[in-house]
């Protein structure tokens, strides 16, 4: 394994003109993909049951029959054998945090008023159905499934299903399906990739269509999402992850490198960037993700995702870095500088900003109580995180 990480390092004076239309092409833009899932969408909306096996079989390696994609409860019990005590109570702990925040937030959106002797209320209507999607490829996402329903059952959403691709022995990681459990959803399905977008929106014999679909995924489920969205709402187009890392000479570079290997651990596609006004502060970064790359699990891909999805920028000052990042427009951002919570006001397209050396993307993901389900390429400029306020409609009675 080679010592140079980062291969992508520039000065902002130098920055090749495709950075500013962001690391990841757009998929928007991808003719060819939108033809590839296209075709796969097509098929379940004929095909029903029949194509999401075969489509299964052909992406996932893993053959099912009609009566395997829905989970049982026979399943769900047998998934309480195989996860501890301490997993239950990490389920809980997050599960509480959330509905804290999300109720918080909810409820303040109900008003009450009267202008000139007129009353208006302004209430909160749930959605009838979603459809959470819970990735699953390198990592199975727990906590994913905690993102999107917890906050649907504070909405009051009646019906909530859950799909999600199966292992190779074609179940689901128990951890997942406990925690569907203990957060009160309707259905879960085995199922993933774009022909669960299109399970969910069109229906099958097995899965009833949904009104509404949320939840993040690779390109093909965000792509996918983008092109039912003609049928069936969605929260916004939430693909490969992203952090980017904002840092002066008063970061620590060790924590810096950790965070931006956390995220590479993600996957292939998710983006690890710094933006930085020290050079000192950019070769001690370098130092230490080839020190730490060498000794974690997973170091392989960690590796490959950087070399391939990482960058490093140096600024000649704060205000560059702070027009730099508006314009990237990042799913998440840490702010390590001094002043931090000051400058974190200026900051105005990122999905969540994470403020001073001791809030990692890992605590937003998990512990916080805030939602990691957030806009990533860039659309951030125009949409906010999932919410509560994602699954009701707002109706002003006069």
């Amino acid at each position: 394994m080679s010592d140079l990480v980062i291969r992508k390092i520039w000065n902002s004076s130098n920055l090749p003109a495709n950075w500013f239309k962001r690391q990841v092409q757009n998929y928007q833009l991808d003719q060819k993909l939108e033809k590839k899932i296209k075709k796969i969408l097509i098929e379940v909306a004929k095909n029903g049951d029949n194509a999401l096996i075969e489509l299964t079989n052909r992406f996932d390696k893993v053959l099912l029959s009609k009566k395997d994609l829905l989970v049982s409860s026979l399943d769900i019990k047998e998934a309480y054998n195989n996860v501890d005590e301490n997993q239950i109570s990490a389920i809980k702990a997050i599960k509480e945090k959330i509905k804290i925040f999300e109720t918080l937030l909810f409820d303040k959106c109900k008003i009450s008023t009267s202008i000139d002797n007129i009353q208006i209320d302004n209430i909160l209507s749930p959605i009838q159905s979603v459809g959470c999607y819970v990735p699953g490829g390198q990592a199975s996402y727990p906590s994913t499934l905690l993102m999107t329903v917890i906050p649907a059952k504070v909405a009051g959403v009646s019906r909530i299903v859950v799909c999600s691709p199966p292992r190779k022995d074609g179940s689901l990681n128990p951890l997942l399906l406990v925690a569907a459990d203990m957060c009160g959803v309707s259905e879960i399905y085995k199922v993933g990739g774009a022909q669960a977008i299109a399970a969910l929106a069109y229906g099958t014999e097995t899965i009833s269509s949904v009104k509404k679909i949320v939840g993040p995924g690779n390109k093909y489920v965000a792509m996918a999402k983008i092109l039912v969205s003609k049928n069936v709402a969605i929260d916004m187009p939430a693909g490969p992850s992203e952090v980017l890392i904002v840092a002066d000479e008063t970061a620590n570079p060790k924590f810096v490198a950790l965070d931006m290997i956390s995220q590479a651990e993600h996957g292939l596609g998710c983006t690890s960037g710094l933006i930085t006004t020290s050079d000192k502060l950019r070769n001690e970064v370098e130092y230490w993700l080839s020190k730490k790359i060498k000794i974690i699990d997973r170091n392989k891909l960690v590796f490959e995702s950087l070399r391939n999805f990482g960058f490093i920028i140096t600024c000649s000052d704060i205000d560059e870095a702070v027009s730099l990042t508006n314009i990237y427009a990042p799913e998440h951002l840490e702010v390590i500088t001094k002043n931090s919570r000051k400058l974190s006001e200026r900051f105005n397209t990122a999905g969540l900003i994470l403020v001073g050396p001791f809030s990692p993307v890992a605590l937003s993901d998990y512990g916080a109580g805030t939602n990691h389900v957030l806009p990533t390429g860039g659309f951030g400029n125009v949409f906010s995180g999932l919410s509560s306020l994602d699954f009701a409609r707002r109706v002003n009675i006069v």
